[in-house]
């Protein structure tokens, strides 16, 4: 009897194991891929304060001021991450010749524009920020002690592909923009 319960035992979880969650691919070194991190519609603003809040962690082990997410600079980065996503292409400058200077005066920031991260990737918003924490010239951007404002957004393409955009800036009043320059 215990002998039949045992073969019956082992015959379940054979079973259950066949019918366990579709299994990812595997690549090449054995691994299963990476599953694109999706974006859901709602989660705007848990994404944004997610990353804000992850931000000022790693400025208050620095040593340095927190920053406030701020509305302009968050439109800035919105439109650059979508303009981005149109050009294929992660890089500083708009299709348009926009840096990121001109882009924080057209949205009408009125700090001083102090940096601005990039990226293009299938990962997390927290991947993202680790990745510019491990780059000497995006840390200075996190880490600026200058800054007082962080915008942040992204545009999410139907392949799950995302196009971060961080933007940092001074305390408008603590410091005054920069002059457009008359040409």
């Amino acid at each position: 009897m215990l002998r039949r319960e045992m073969i019956l035992g082992l015959a379940a979880a054979g079973l259950t194991a066949c019918s366990s969650a579709p299994r990812r691919p595997l690549g090449p070194d054995g691994l299963p891929l990476p599953v694109a991190y999706r974006i859901a519609p709602g989660e705007e603003a848990a994404v944004q304060f997610r990353m804000l809040d992850s931000v000022n962690a790693l400025r208050q082990q620095a040593g340095v001021p927190p920053v406030e997410l701020n509305a302009a600079l968050n439109a800035a980065a919105a439109t650059h991450s979508r303009d981005m996503a149109v050009q294929n292409r992660p890089w500083l400058f708009g299709s348009d010749g926009s840096s990121p200077l001109d882009r924080a005066r057209r949205v009408g920031f009125p700090g001083r524009l102090l940096g601005e991260n990039i990226s293009e990737s299938f990962e997390s918003e927290l991947q993202t920020l680790a990745a510019w924490m491990a780059q000497p010239d995006t840390r200075t951007v996190v880490l600026d002690p200058d800054a007082r404002s962080m915008g942040f957004s992204w545009f999410q393409e139907e392949s799950g592909k995302l196009w971060w955009t961080m933007n940092m800036g001074s305390d408008p009043s603590v410091s005054r923009p920069i002059a457009s320059a008359a040409f």
